[in-house]
This record gives structure tokens, sequence and C-alpha cells, in this order.
């Protein structure tokens, strides 16, 4: 019977620490988004301070080409919609997992004590 137990509760660990790496990853790729989103920010800002009179460049592979002020404004207002819809995406993604990893701790705590009753008994039995 302890051994049943103990099998499972090693299938579940390795799914808890699966979830743990996913979490770690889902983290990491929400900080390079909150990265751009900041460096975005600040290029919508210095898009903002310029007038029709001066000229914006777009750099493509290592040339740069002159590019619309209001091409450069939409762009620019376009890659913060998509990010921050990234972010929400993510923000959501990480709820779901912490409480399936909140959930897996759960069973990993009843299999434990139940593995200890199991082997208490079975020491008992001895």
């Amino acid at each position: 019977m302890a051994e049943a137990i103990q099998k499972k509760l090693q299938s579940e660990l390795e799914k808890y620490q699966q979830m743990q790496k996913d979490v770690s990853k889902s983290m990491s790729a929400r900080q390079k988004l909150e990265a751009q989103l900041t460096e975005n920010n600040i290029v919508k800002e210095e898009l903002d301070m310029l007038n029709s009179q001066n000229t914006v460049y777009k750099l493509i592979g290592p040339v740069l080409v002159k590019q619309d002020l209001d091409e450069a404004k939409a762009t620019v207002a376009k890659r913060l919609e998509y990010i921050n819809g990234e972010i929400q995406r993510y923000e959501t993604l990480l709820k779901d997992m912490e409480r399936k990893s909140e959930q897996h701790r759960e069973v990993l705590a009843s299999l434990q004590q139940e593995y200890q009753r199991a082997q208490g008994r079975a020491v008992g039995k001895v």
C-alpha cells in the first residue's frame, strides 16, 4: 500500500515541479513584456514632443529609413496595445497557474500524510 502511495506522491511531485518551471517561464516572459512596455512608452513620449517639421527614421536591418511621423506614432500605439494585451494574457495565465499550483500543494500534502500513516501502519505490523 505504501509503495502505491509513494509512486503517486512522486508522480504528483513531478507534475508540481513542472508547473513551477512553467510559472517561472511565464513570469520571465511577463517581465520582458514589462520592459518592452516601458521602452515603447518612452518612444511614444519622444514622438509626442515632435512636430511635423521633424524627421523620423526607422531602423530596418542596418539601414535607417525615413518614416512619416503619424505612421511612427500609429505603429508605436499599435505596439503598446499589443504589449498591454499580452501582459493581460500572462496575468490571467499566471493567476490560473497559481490556482492550480495551490491545488497541487494541497494534493501533495494529503498524499504525504497518507504515506506517513501507511508507513506507520507498516511499522506497527512488523
